[in-house]
């Protein structure tokens, strides 16, 4: 089993930054893929960012340029700076682990954006 603890989350002002960390514990070696979601107010859980284990990297439209998602291997550990955030962007954020024909998700971190 794989279990994803979030964290980073919180209330920031409009154009101000956040780094969300989503920690990685149990059979970690099943995991190569991580992945983003976001879930705001009455809306549908959305893509945000993906990072594969060689730390290739790809986003949705609304956050390219300012979200980067990275990984440190050595801490089991990937993580979300998020910069420039909006108003929009107000959501409950999740990661999502990928393994060969399996998929884990953590409790979410609610990240609320001030205008």
């Amino acid at each position: 089993q794989v279990q994803l603890v979030e964290s980073g989350g919180g209330l920031v002002q409009a154009g101000g930054s956040l780094r969300l960390s989503c920690a990685v514990s149990g059979t970690t070696f099943s995991v190569n893929t991580m992945d983003w979601y976001r879930q705001g107010p009455g809306k549908e859980r959305e893509f945000v960012a993906r990072i594969s284990s060689g730390g290739r990297t790809n986003y949705a439209d609304s956050v390219n340029g300012r979200f980067t998602a990275s990984r440190d291997n050595a801490k089991n550990t990937v993580y979300l700076q998020m910069n420039s955030l909006k108003a929009e962007d107000t959501a409950v954020y999740y990661c999502r682990a990928l393994g060969t024909g399996r998929e884990w998700w953590g409790q979410g971190t609610q990240v609320t954006v001030s205008s």
